[in-house]
């Protein structure tokens, strides 16, 4: 495989890669390390690609498994979900402060979650992926995957249906 073709199969979804690692390392620029390191490696095994049925998403699962054997090797057991992709370009900005708020409310929440369903809700919610897909990069079933978004989803749901009620009991 020439360097052409890798690049015109890995290009879709390098920032994949990238928002990924981002989730799962904080840091830009453990996160851009990563995605170069992921890409190396693909890079390398470039001969046996053709045998994955998606390429992105054995990409994927070693962003995963890479992220965690470098959390673990830093002896962290944070895993911070944390969102700067958001825009709201109306000009009401008391709105917009509204919205800035509940967004963040909603990942500081998402923080509070289990590892695993903080990963599943970032793959499915923000990087849209199917449970299918997810549940092949994250070896899961895909009924464990249901299972497990449902559960991250009910309690964002509670959590901020409390809030929102907090002041009328």
């Amino acid at each position: 495989m020439d360097q052409k073709t890798f690049i015109k199969i890995t290009n879709p979804f390098k920032d994949k890669i990238y928002r990924v690692a981002k989730r799962l390392l904080i840091s830009q620029d453990e996160a851009q390390d990563a995605t170069q390191e992921i890409l190396l490696r693909l890079w390398t095994k470039r001969s046996q690609i053709n045998k994955y049925n998606s390429v992105e998403a054995f990409a994927m699962t070693m962003t995963k498994n890479y992220c965690y054997d470098l959390l673990k090797a830093k002896k962290s057991n944070n895993l911070k979900i944390v969102h700067n992709n958001y825009e709201d370009h109306s000009s009401n900005t008391v709105r917009q402060t509204e919205v800035s708020n509940e967004v963040e409310w909603v990942f500081t929440l998402m923080k509070e979650l289990p590892e695993q369903q903080q990963l599943i809700l970032q793959l499915r919610d923000v990087e849209q992926y199917n449970n299918a897909e997810i549940a092949k990069m994250l070896e899961m079933n895909e009924t464990a995957v249901r299972v497990a978004l449902s559960r991250a989803r009910k309690n964002i749901r509670e959590a901020l249906i409390k809030k929102q009620n907090y002041g009328i009991q």
